[in-house]
């Protein structure tokens, strides 16, 4: 009894406290409440419109169609730096409040990303941005202070969560030489790689990698001449079920922060497999084709590099000092596939010794010295729009020569292509030695300068360098993710 009236008595005695901290507890929720309102009106005050920069395939949009798209501004030198909110230290908060700020927390990084890039995009003197050490050619990019800083802030803050799910060998792993290489040591670099920008927790990352290999589909799966490609698009559909049923990410965003990539010519194809993965996702894909669903504000064109070895060819490594004649006007050796080769093939093969054109390349002769030895290297599509030619011509400082339709080109939100290519229509192939011979001396040598500055974001290194291929990709998919709003 007297135990029952003491703990009475005491639970009388400690009644003000208990209802003391059932009000800080309220209150506490309560300032959550209206931090979480206060990030929302500040990210509202973003929500601008993206040009993605001079795209070489331009896609007209009716005022409906961009409506149909929610994306978030980055780069608008017009509008002043907005403030980020800050935080006061509260003793003991609110479980539930902590998880609220940690979820909102890649919104934040985000949000404070998107105030840099536009304080610096009105910046027209690029030292002013760069940090010490860093060099960066201006004439390459469409506005290379809002370049830089945007790459510094994905240094600083991308987080990309990697899927675990799937077995080897169709997830986790990919072709690291040829024709595909730039997908298998994607894929293989977010594995394996020292990078920063993996994260184990989910909740933190801006983005989630889905990591199959479309390449190892078409090789385990596919049946050879058959032209069915329903077991691939089988294979991604219970990928995604996997995924979406296991975590909530998808189906937050309609995985319009996930993203998947491919090389293979069919990676388009295995991506109709889910509505969203096609519609909503970051498609990172060869086959840029924007004729055929290819949408160059959410998906992001991956430059395909074909390296037999899965090393750039010795020849490549080193070109020749810019003073070396090249004794040929331009060249190109491949096969006949596609609508634009056989008309390229007809009007210049052995026509001219100025134009060095081949079918296949004779025995006696070899394809990169050629390249070495042109001034203009030619790059038109096959049955697909993406050429490896491009990035070969890039590595050789011959200029490439880019005859396609509806391709856009990899990183041509951030890079100006007419400052180290040359583009002629198919219509215009007849007129191909005209043109090139049309180029003054002293802009060919500034295209050929530019050629130099522009390599370093083409190459696969092993480990990756900063500005190489692989950190350009993850920017092209960082700038996407930029622009997405998310749901309110």
């Amino acid at each position: 009894m007297k135990t029952r009236n003491g703990g009475v008595s005491a639970y009388v005695a400690t009644a003000p406290a208990i209802v003391l901290t059932i009000v800080v507890v309220v209150l506490i929720v309560s300032l959550g409440a209206v931090f979480s309102c206060f990030l929302s009106s500040i990210d509202s005050k973003q929500e601008l419109v993206i040009p993605i920069a001079q795209l070489q395939s331009k896609i007209n949009l009716t005022n409906q169609q961009s409506d149909d798209y929610k994306f978030r501004a980055v780069m608008s030198p017009d509008h002043h730096r907005l403030s980020t909110p800050s935080f006061p230290l509260l003793l003991n908060p609110n479980r539930t409040f902590i998880a609220k700020r940690r979820r909102r927390r890649p919104e934040i990084e985000l949000a404070r990303a998107r105030a840099a890039i536009r304080q610096a995009a009105s910046v027209h003197n690029l030292s002013q941005v760069l940090r010490s050490g860093d060099i960066l050619s201006s004439d390459i990019y469409h506005n290379p202070s809002e370049f830089y800083q945007s790459y510094i802030e994905m240094e600083k803050r991308f987080k990309v969560y990697v899927y675990e799910e799937g077995e080897l060998p169709m997830v986790h792993d990919g072709p690291c030489k040829n024709i595909y290489t730039t997908e298998g040591r994607f894929i293989m670099e977010m594995e394996h790689g020292t990078h920063k920008f993996r994260t184990k927790h989910a909740h933190q990352a801006h983005v989630y990698f889905m990591p199959f290999s479309v390449t190892w589909m078409v090789k385990y799966l596919y049946k050879p001449d058959s032209y069915d490609i329903t077991p691939l698009r089988h294979f991604v559909s219970d990928y995604v079920r996997l995924i979406s049923t296991k975590h909530p990410f998808w189906n937050k965003t309609h995985a319009a922060d996930h993203f998947m990539l491919s090389c293979h010519d069919w990676g388009p194809h295995a991506s109709k497999a889910h509505p969203n993965l096609y519609t909503n996702s970051i498609r990172v894909l060869c086959n840029a084709n924007s004729s055929e669903g290819f949408d160059p504000r959410k998906d992001v064109s991956l430059p395909e590099i074909n390296l037999h070895s899965g090393n750039i060819p010795f020849k490549l490594l080193s070109p020749p000092p810019p003073t070396t004649p090249r004794p040929h006007l331009t060249f190109f050796a491949g096969g006949v596939h596609g609508p634009i080769r056989p008309i390229l093939l007809q009007h210049w093969m052995g026509r001219d010794p100025d134009l060095q054109i081949y079918e296949y390349l004779p025995k006696h002769l070899d394809y990169y010295s050629l390249m070495l030895a042109s001034k203009y290297c030619l790059c038109p599509s096959g049955y697909e729009v993406a050429s490896p030619r491009i990035v070969e011509a890039v590595y050789s400082e011959c200029v490439p020569v880019i005859i396609s339709e509806n391709y856009v080109l990899p990183f041509s939100d951030v890079l100006k292509w007419e400052a180290f290519s040359v583009s002629v229509k198919v219509s215009e192939i007849s007129r191909l030695k005209k043109i090139l011979m049309g180029v003054r001396e002293e802009e060919y040598l500034r295209l050929k300068e530019n050629l130099r500055q522009v390599r370093r974001h083409f190459v696969l290194n092993q480990p990756p360098q900063r500005f190489d291929v692989f950190h350009m990709i993850l920017h092209s998919v960082w700038l996407r993710r930029l622009n997405l709003k998310p749901e309110e």
